[in-house]
């Protein structure tokens, strides 16, 4: 027979119509928040499972959509029977199936799909368009995320928003074309820089391949799920529109990793001038993080800015699958794709499995 988690979810699929949903009215929500961290606080002590990660949190949307799963906790206004076991046991039941649920076409195929947007190699590919006779027209996705890496290029000034790690291979480039008198951006001289040079990549801020050509269940789910977490987010980055700078960020390649495992985040400062982030990391780097910085913009503005919706965004994501600790979860089970089962037999084989064409 398969999991539970496995069987619910085609029935949360249609429990669950994300798009069609009203806001909770104000009353409603207080409500709905009390009685939702009442479910939570009532299980969470008594949850022996030893799994590392406990279960989502969210608000309006989320508490909407997580009362019409909890079949027996549909009325938001009408606290549980505790003292009913029964119906205790049903609530645990469906409460632990709604984060599967969450867990399995959300986290899971989101954070695994972060690192894999395409990266042209600035070399061979600077290499291969000299060798041809300079630049050519190229088409399909190749095109795309190059023309995507030279917008952000452009627009960061060839380097590292966090870093400010200047580009090596534009480095090398105007070495050659200008000797000691090659210039940053800025005018400055490039041999009297003090951050290191090094390759830099286009980091897409949600994934690249949210929106691939071949859909299935799976980016179906994620989707909707990303309009829950964020009303209207998906038709920003609907199509091709998720190749535009508004979603892309240039990064070394250490912090474009960090970006992707939903382990740097970007925290808007109130009072300062538009565009300027806190930026720091769950994971300890030594004393680079956390810095403040100021995104570059194009002085007619022609290349977008990264948007502010989509850091705030990605920050909340990375802030669940933190303090959740389903993060540190989902990482398990990553490494044990790579690494086929384990001996001891402990690996999630039917996530495995529902995940082994995504990823």
């Amino acid at each position: 027979m398969a999991p539970a988690h496995l069987r619910h979810q085609s029935s949360l699929e249609e429990i669950i119509d994300f798009s069609a949903e009203p806001l909770l009215e104000a009353d409603q929500y207080i409500k709905a928040k009390r009685k939702f961290y009442d479910i939570i606080n009532r299980f969470e002590a008594a949850d022996d499972s030893s799994r590392k990660y406990n279960r989502p949190v969210s608000k309006n949307q989320v508490l909407r959509a997580f009362f019409r799963s909890i079949a027996h906790a549909t009325d938001e206004d009408r606290d549980i029977d505790f003292a009913d076991k029964t119906l205790e046991e049903k609530v645990h039941s469906d409460l632990i199936e709604f984060a599967e649920y969450l867990l399995d076409t959300f986290f899971l195929p989101l954070k695994a799909s972060a690192n894999k947007n395409p990266q042209p190699s600035p070399v061979y590919h600077t290499v291969v368009k000299n060798g041809q006779g300079g630049a050519r027209k190229y088409t399909g996705t190749e095109a795309r995320v190059s023309t995507l890496r030279r917008s952000c290029l452009i627009r960061d000034r060839y380097r590292c928003v966090v870093s400010r790690n200047f580009d090596i291979v534009e480095g090398v480039e105007r070495y050659k074309s200008n000797g000691n008198n090659a210039q940053d951006d800025d005018g400055n001289l490039l041999r009297d820089e003090t951050s290191a040079f090094g390759p830099l990549e286009v980091a897409c801020i949600l994934p690249h391949t949210l929106m691939q050509t071949k859909a299935d269940y799976t980016q179906q789910a994620t989707l909707a799920i990303l309009s829950l977490f964020d009303n209207g987010v998906v038709h920003l980055i609907k199509g091709a529109e998720i190749n535009r700078p508004l979603n892309a960020i240039t990064l070394t390649i250490a912090f474009h990793r960090l970006l992707g495992n939903f382990e740097l985040f970007f925290t808007p400062i109130p009072g300062h001038q538009p565009h300027t982030y806190r930026i720091d990391s769950f994971a300890y780097i030594g004393d680079s993080l956390p810095i403040t910085r100021t995104f570059y913009l194009t002085e007619s503005r022609s290349i977008e800015p990264p948007l502010p919706r989509l850091l705030a965004l990605h920050r909340a994501i990375g802030h669940i699958l933190h303090l959740s600790g389903a993060g540190e979860y989902i990482d398990e089970i990553l490494r044990d794709m790579e690494e086929c089962v384990r001996t001891d037999s402990s690996t999630e084989l039917s996530r495995l499995k529902l995940h082994r064409i995504a990823l």
